[in-house]
């Protein structure tokens, strides 16, 4: 079976993604009987560029790269992108989307995930956006378009959190959860423990690559309020935005705070939770808590993140994810896209015929 893709955003994940596809190419088509083409790519620097044919791995960013648009005069737009894709006669048309979490209301990638519905295609995304600001709602529009939706990069890069709840724990119900989610705090805090300042300890994590050029997002609690959304929306039937997540960041006056923590055998760390209420609302929060010494989140460092999901028949449940990287995050699109192509598989499976007596 054919799949053609097109990618809103192609930033280092969307690029990890692309070069994945042609790693795995063999994989993919012995073990799922799936082959893909890039059809369209969409970039906010860069323009954007449609091949019917398809595009191999290296001409997709040279052409991105120097902006060539495949009309020769006006940009396309990601939505003439994802409007090219719907004119594929592919048994399987996919968006795949990867653009900058925007933390005021989740677009412009709410709004590709829209268009690709309505366009009769999958969306797999590595956004938190969507899931964060609209999950129930476009859940809801997926289905009465008969397309997926799937996001299982937007929270711990390809640690398969949603997949583990949505396929293997059936009629369990999630009363809760508590993490520790964001790499780049987490780093932070990790250094300030050991006796660095929170300015030099920042700024070895731009160099590093792990922090944006502005880090406010990571270290305000945004993005570990977005997940923190994002997770309470899926595993626990929240209807919240990140705005609704009670937050507190870290900052310079974290180091003392880290230090003395540390000195009493506990461990500061920026932890995200939600509970259910008595009347079946949700509390989320995300802020530095001191945790116990011997405590699961206390004793990750580094890049590493984790999550314990607490369930009504299981207990706790703990997931945990020692380093992160971008092949990790690609590697969860590429997850949720052979999901959609298992389902199609299902889909279009002839059943067994029965025989008398049977």
């Amino acid at each position: 079976m054919r799949a053609d893709i097109a990618l809103i955003g192609f930033g280092n994940v969307g690029r990890r993604f692309a070069r994945l596809l042609a790693e795995r190419a063999d994989r993919l088509a012995a073990d799922y009987d799936l082959t893909c083409r890039i059809v369209g790519i969409s970039t906010r620097r860069h323009g954007a560029v449609a091949r019917a044919e398809g595009m191999e791995v290296e001409e997709a960013l040279a052409a991105v790269e120097s902006g060539v648009q495949s009309t020769g005069r006006a940009p396309l737009t990601s939505f003439e992108i994802i409007e090219r894709l719907a004119g594929s006669d592919a048994a399987l048309k996919v968006v795949v989307e990867t653009t900058t979490l925007d933390i005021t209301a989740g677009q412009p990638a709410i709004d590709h995930v829209r268009a690709a519905f309505a366009a009769g295609c999958h969306v797999v995304t590595a956004n938190k956006g969507p899931a964060a600001f609209a999950c129930a709602a476009l859940q809801a529009e997926a289905e009465a378009a008969d397309v997926s939706f799937l996001f299982e990069g937007a929270v711990m890069d390809g640690v398969p959190v949603f997949n583990l709840v949505r396929e293997t724990l059936p009629a369990v119900e999630i009363l809760g959860f508590r993490g520790v989610v964001n790499s780049t705090t987490n780093h932070i805090l990790s250094a300030l423990e050991d006796g660095d300042e929170f300015v030099p300890a920042l700024a070895r994590m731009q160099a590093e690559g792990i922090a944006e050029a502005d880090p406010s997002l990571d270290v305000d609690g945004w993005d570990a309020a977005a997940k923190t959304s994002a997770l309470a929306n899926v595993l626990m039937g929240a209807r919240m935005t990140p705005h609704e997540v009670r937050r507190t960041g870290i900052g310079p006056d974290s180091g003392p705070i880290a230090r003395n923590a540390r000195a009493k055998g506990r461990r500061l760390r920026l932890a995200a939770s939600a509970t259910r209420r008595t009347d079946g609302g949700i509390d989320a929060t995300v802020a530095p808590v001191e945790l116990p010494g011997d405590d699961l989140l206390a004793g990750l460092r580094g890049q590493a993140n984790a999550v314990v999901i607490r369930t009504d028949l299981l207990g706790e449940i703990a997931i945990c994810q020692l380093a992160g990287n971008l092949t990790q995050t690609a590697y969860a699109l590429l997850s949720d896209l052979i999901t959609v192509r298992q389902r199609q598989r299902a889909l279009h499976a002839v059943p067994a015929r029965r025989t008398p007596g049977s």
